[in-house]
């Protein structure tokens, strides 16, 4: 499935892709704010690639004028999300590379993302969660709407091998549509 918005299109993630997303997920900046380690090299991109963005409604963030992933967005409903949700809601995930940051990319994928969640797919809330020190993660969440719920603290982040507090928030349809 491939989603549309204004400047982006949201599509599936394919092995060509590996290189972009080495150019971006190799970034310090990137990965360890948002809970993954750096990318090592294109190979390994390529494997989580097929590993990890190959499931269901993992999109990659495609500016329409290059035409190249920038970024990543997910919505994982239910069981497979982080949260361990019911089946009638969702957690949205998202990154983009930093040469992208500040130019309203990620709230204009995660707009359409939420508009497809409770549209198409019929949930009925939408969490998101961002770590510590990421505050440009929270920030894109309020200009969607999202309303700040709990913090879970000193959590083992197994990703990454260290402890984390992690802040959740979340949307619900009701207020969505408002």
């Amino acid at each position: 499935m491939i989603l549309e918005t204004e400047r982006l299109l949201l599509r599936p993630w394919e092995d060509r892709d590996a290189e972009d997303l080495y150019r971006y997920a190799s970034s310090p900046e990137v990965g360890p704010i948002a809970g993954w380690p750096v990318h090592t090299s294109v190979e390994n991109s390529r494997e989580v690639i097929r590993e990890v963005f190959s499931a269901p409604e993992i999109y990659a963030v495609v500016p329409k004028e290059t035409g190249r992933p920038t970024g990543c967005i997910g919505l994982q409903t239910g069981a497979a999300s982080s949260f361990g949700l019911p089946e009638s809601e969702g957690e949205i995930s998202y990154w983009i590379g930093v040469p992208f940051w500040g130019q309203g990319l990620i709230p204009e994928a995660m707009r359409e993302l939420l508009r497809h969640g409770f549209e198409d797919l019929k949930l009925q809330k939408i969490w998101c969660g961002y770590f510590d020190g990421n505050e440009k993660s929270w920030r894109v969440q309020e200009k969607c709407g999202f309303r700040y719920h709990h913090a879970n603290r000193d959590v083992y982040w197994e990703l990454t091998g260290d402890i984390r507090t992690e802040h959740v928030s979340c949307l619900t349809k009701e207020e969505w549509k408002q």
